[in-house]
């Protein structure tokens, strides 16, 4: 356990070195003071008006709630339509089956007449 607890440490203190001397770099430090500043304003500005977070958390979770319902909805419909088709695959099958007979019969009987009609 202590193990692991040292190499965590030793991440953490290996990422804040190596942030301290990214910081070395003047375009660095003025990007950083701008983002630093833009973050902090944004969250003194949540910070004052929580209902707006709320409020979107509330707008984000209706709209995932009714895409999972249309999308539930979807697949119900789909499911639907591959059993329709699994019914009426044998029946489709079968009277193919019987169009094949009936012409073949059918050809069968006029090759006949055919062939004796020329004897």
């Amino acid at each position: 356990m202590t193990r692991k607890n040292q190499f965590w440490k030793g991440m953490l203190l290996g990422a804040i070195a190596g942030g301290a001397l990214s910081l070395l770099d003047r375009n660095t430090r003025e990007v950083m003071k701008e983002n630093v500043k833009k973050t902090s304003e944004s969250l003194g500005h949540l910070v004052c008006h929580p209902h707006e977070i709320s409020n979107k958390v509330k707008g984000t979770a209706a709209k995932l709630k009714s895409t999972f319902e249309a999308v539930s909805e979807d697949i119900t419909y789909i499911t639907e339509k591959v059993e329709e088709l699994r019914e009426l695959t044998p029946q489709v099958t079968e009277l193919l089956k019987e169009t094949k007979d009936t012409f073949t019969v059918e050809d069968e009987e006029e090759l006949l007449k055919e062939v004796t009609e020329r004897e």
